[in-house]
């Protein structure tokens, strides 16, 4: 058995890929809005929440991996991570549908964009600021929206997280 093998082969390797891999998605979306200035509407915040769960659920299945604990808990927690992915996926989808007037959004995401005129003071921005409609993809790179993108890293980290918990294990 060389080195990847055996890499691949762990679960602590295994947790620790999903959990960077779950860190890294929610951080890109983080920096685009913080950095960027690209605002969030309502179902992009909604699906962070998969992730910011995940992650934690990632670092506590890296830490029983590290600390020994029986492999079914282990195991028990990777299999949390790939239905929080599913999840993910589900909103994802829901959302990049919504973008392409596939079907209808939430009553709550037809709201218009920022306010252009210039508020006084930190109180009138907060009233003045409006999440932008969630039928509209604020960004598209090679044809797809953030959402889009989403539903590809959660496939992804999903299937991951699947291979890891039913894959046979060396007797």
């Amino acid at each position: 058995m060389n080195l990847p093998d055996a890499l691949l082969k762990s679960d602590t390797t295994v947790a620790a890929v999903l959990t960077l891999g779950m860190a890294v998605v929610v951080g890109s979306a983080l920096g685009f809005e913080h950095i960027g200035g690209y605002i969030p509407c309502a179902l992009c915040l909604l699906q962070r929440n998969p992730y910011y769960i995940g992650v934690g659920v990632g670092a506590l299945a890296v830490l029983s991996s590290l600390f020994k604990l029986p492999p079914i808990v282990t195991r028990g927690l990777i299999a949390v991570i790939a239905v929080l992915m599913i999840v993910s996926i589900g909103l994802g989808t829901y959302h990049a549908g919504v973008e392409w007037k596939f079907w209808e959004g939430p009553a709550s995401c037809t709201i218009g964009a920022t306010s252009a005129e210039a508020p006084v003071n930190v109180l009138e921005a907060l009233n003045s600021t409006k999440a932008p409609s969630c039928t509209d993809a604020t960004l598209r790179v090679l044809g797809l929206s953030f959402a889009g993108w989403n539903v590809l890293t959660s496939a992804a980290l999903a299937a991951i997280a699947l291979w890891a918990t039913f894959r046979k294990r060396p007797a």
